[in-house]
């Protein structure tokens, strides 16, 4: 799972130059548990880390460079993406 989540890591840094390699690796981080942690609680059986993979992925290929705006409208992402002395790349 770690080199998915690498591989979504990188995928949004492309996407996004707005974000630090570990603001990036823990918005992918939120998302992947979000995303589960949600599915789960609709009632549906897990799938599997690729479906999560698969979704998180689109999610960045259709938003990754506004992600860090919409991160910081979420009380939840925005404490943990907020710390300034976080250099980018």
């Amino acid at each position: 799972m770690n080199e998915e989540k690498e591989s979504l890591t990188a995928l949004l840094l492309e996407k996004n130059s707005e974000l630090s390699s570990a603001k990036a690796q823990t918005l992918v981080d939120l998302l992947w548990e979000d995303f589960e942690a949600t599915y789960a609680k609709a009632g549906h059986d897990y799938q599997g880390k690729e479906v999560t993979s698969r979704v998180v992925r689109q999610w960045i290929v259709n938003y990754g460079e506004r992600l860090h705006q919409v991160a910081a409208m979420n009380p939840k992402y925005a404490a943990l993406l907020s710390d300034q002395e976080d250099t980018k790349h």
